[in-house]
């Protein structure tokens, strides 16, 4: 098989079945109480604040540099509000049309905007994929393992908020099978440019690193705190953190 092409499938098959696995815990959410949801939500948003702090961002900031790295967040924050304002826009006219209450589109809305950040992160990940295979088949074939299991808790980040606003078990799947497809054109990208300038990856790491600080802070946590303020919620997100420090340390 041509190289190329191999490379590009490892690199969609590691996204999408990271993410994938991680969204197939929608199946597992069959009327949940708001305290468990409030809780699924704050260890999601621990998840991506361990990966953002300890992964993505020290990465950036080591490759391409610190400039690169904070050019990378601000135009991640910058481009996920501008997202998030057309969603609100899509989001009134759907409800003048349908007279949807709007408890169900905000979460919705936190669910589409975290899948947005993962396809944007998932994206120098298969460049890395790619750079990997450029250099030698078996150090691509081992990133590519490497990334398909980090991706797993940002799967479950993302299905987690579609789930409470009320997604179909099937659309959440779909939905983060489609997020890891970046990953694939990623690592089509980074087998051709193979050495390619460190400050652009660093600016692509920090870009998905600013996407997910914002829906983690803005967001993620906020919709926890509105389903319930107790102590359980609270172990989640420090459960979510711990869990994504421990991911980070395997990469």
């Amino acid at each position: 098989m041509n190289q190329l092409l191999y490379t590009s499938i490892v690199g969609s098959a590691a996204g999408i079945i990271g993410t994938g696995l991680g969204g197939a815990i929608g199946f597992l959410l069959n009327n949940p109480s708001r305290r468990f949801l409030s809780a699924l939500l704050n260890f999601s948003a621990g998840l991506m604040l361990a990966v953002v702090c300890f992964d993505l961002l020290p990465e950036a900031y080591e490759i391409g540099g610190l400039t690169a790295g904070i050019i990378g967040v601000v135009l991640g924050v910058a481009v996920i509000i501008a997202c998030d304002r057309i969603i609100v826009s899509q989001q009134r006219r759907v409800s003048r049309e349908r007279r949807i209450g709007g408890a169900i589109n905000q979460y919705t809305k936190t669910g589409i905007l975290l899948g947005i950040g993962i396809a944007l992160h998932n994206f120098p990940e298969g460049l890395a994929i790619g750079s990997g295979f450029s250099a030698m088949e078996s150090y691509g074939m081992g990133l590519s393992l490497v990334i398909a299991f980090h991706d797993i808790p940002e799967g479950i980040a993302m299905a987690a908020p579609l789930r409470v606003g009320g997604t179909g078990k099937v659309k959440v799947l779909l939905a983060a099978v489609v997020a890891g497809i970046p990953t694939g054109m990623g690592a089509l990208a980074g087998y051709l440019l193979g050495g390619i300038s460190p400050f652009f990856i660093g600016i692509c790491l920090g870009f998905p690193g600013g996407a997910m600080l914002y829906i983690t802070c803005i967001e993620l946590i906020p919709g926890a705190l509105k389903l319930d303020r107790g102590k359980l919620p609270v172990m989640g997100l420090i459960l979510g953190g711990l869990a994504g420090i421990f991911i980070t340390s395997l990469i």
